[in-house]
């Protein structure tokens, strides 16, 4: 044991700078802790950038991230145009610029007309990977909001463009980057083999909501309702269908796509999974859905348009599923977690368990028999470990991080790679629990092993209007 961590702290020591970084426990920024004169040097806004956002929100829904990231975007680059579908939203983000931005209806418009240097896109996620394509296929660098894929083909699609066009994506995956720099530390530490050579991860990211079914109310004026459910299937409006839209398989994975984005990613980096997938799914028990989906209901029809559910949240509320690795290793997630002795719960994080000991990471707080046995000697080489981890850059600032991929064509720390495999994790725990049975998957050709039922739900049917070759 003594001696993997010798080896480790050897191969991932980084002179220099590294050692000034505080080892912080709590949620607490790190970088922001530092003396103003040993922080990374912050490059500020280059000079002669343009951005455009793409889906940003506003009063009119219930997520506002879009505006949030390109807020933090302008901060790097001139923003000079906002698309979204509801005029009122974008009146309020052009508000914020002394209403001087081009508004653009209609992103291919905007990526036509613009031309912008770079985007940030964050519309509900079954818009991310056709407006990133065609963003990407435009010449523009990308920053795009989790989770990235609604389905498993489109990772293939948005993987293939990225590598075609060679622009530079980040996905906002901030677990990477921010909250003081927690799950970082955790992947370190794993990784480091502090807990033991097999290591497990337990995942708690909540239940789905239940709701409905809800009327079907007149489209608002000023928004362009077609467009919002675009590669969807055609439906009426209701204000719960576009506020919530996470709650509905036809725009979104529930909670598994939502937090599991976040917290499978962490876990698939720590054990070394980032680059493959699990090779069996498992249900550790049966999923329970709103009262809104029927006992043994036909999703495959569902998905195709050729049946219907009322206008209800129809996500799983409740699931543990477990994903198996090819090397022993397991990833479960859970609703929520308790373990067999009942000693331990948690509704939300990640709980890693090895051998020779156990940490948990949310985004208050790392703690753990390991964490709390390590010497100021040892916390600071592990400090100098997350350089390495954070593909030889500074840590701590996931817009700076893609901002600086910008200015010297570099790889993101959430590359897209990567990401695709974090989502098709999640993709595959989500077909399980509509299958309500075990998988098998072969993460090296990406298709379900003598499976023809399973194999159908990697991709999703599309409006003509809004197939990938309309959209892009």
């Amino acid at each position: 044991m003594q001696s993997t961590r010798r080896e480790f702290f050897k191969q991932s020591a980084v002179a220099g700078a590294a050692a000034s970084i505080p080892f912080v426990w709590t949620g607490a920024a790190a970088l922001a802790q530092q003396p103003a004169a040993q922080r990374p040097r912050r490059r500020g806004r280059r000079e002669g950038l343009t951005l455009a956002a793409i889906g940003v929100g506003g009063s009119r829904g219930a997520y506002a991230q879009g505006t949030a990231v390109a807020m933090r975007a302008s901060e790097h680059a001139k923003m000079v145009a906002v698309c979204d579908v509801d005029k009122v939203h974008m009146d309020e983000f052009n508000a914020k610029f002394d209403k001087k931005l081009n508004l653009y209806p209609d992103y291919r418009n905007l990526l036509e007309k613009e031309k912008p240097d770079i985007v940030t896109i964050g519309t509900p996620d079954h818009w991310h990977v056709p407006i990133a394509i065609a963003a990407l296929k435009a010449g523009c660098d990308v920053y795009c909001e989790k989770p990235l894929t609604l389905t498993i083909e489109e990772g293939f699609q948005i993987r293939k463009a990225v590598k075609e066009t060679g622009r530079v994506f980040q996905v906002g995956t901030q677990q990477r980057s921010e909250h003081g720099l927690l799950f970082l530390k955790a992947i370190a530490i794993v990784q480091s083999g502090w807990l033991g050579k097999k290591v497990d991860a337990d995942i708690a990211i909540g239940g789905g909501m239940e709701g409905g079914p809800f009327p079907n109310i007149k489209v608002p004026e000023g928004l362009n309702w077609d467009m919002w459910v675009g590669p969807a299937n055609k439906v009426d409006y209701s204000p719960e269908r576009r506020k919530e839209f996470r709650w509905y398989y036809d725009y979104s994975g529930g909670k598994m796509s939502d937090w599991g984005a976040h917290h499978v990613d962490i876990a698939q980096l720590a054990l070394g999974h980032e680059k493959t997938g699990p090779v069996k799914i498992t249900l550790e028990e049966p999923a329970t859905f709103t009262p809104i989906v029927p006992d043994h209901f036909n999703w495959h029809d569902y998905f195709a348009g050729t049946s219907t559910l009322p206008n209800g949240y129809h996500t799983a509320t409740k699931f543990a599923v477990k994903l198996h690795y090819a090397d022993g290793s397991t990833v479960t997630i859970h609703d929520k977690y308790s373990s067999p002795d009942g000693k331990t719960n948690f509704d939300n994080g990640i709980l890693f368990t090895g051998d020779d000991g156990r940490i948990f990471v949310n985004r208050e707080r790392l703690t753990g028999k390991p964490v709390e046995d390590m010497t100021p000697a040892e916390r600071m080489t592990m400090l100098q470990s997350l350089i390495p981890i954070y593909k030889g850059r500074w840590p701590g600032d996931h817009m700076g991080n893609f901002f600086e991929c910008v200015a010297d064509r570099g790889e993101p720390m959430s590359d897209v790679e990567s990401h695709h495999r974090t989502m098709t994790s999640c993709h595959l725990a989500n077909i399980a629990l509509l299958l309500g049975r075990e998988l098998k998957w072969d993460p090296n050709k990406e298709h379900f092993i003598d499976d023809k039922q399973a194999e159908s739900f990697v991709s999703r049917h599309r409006r003509d209007a809004y197939s990938l070759a309309s959209t892009t």
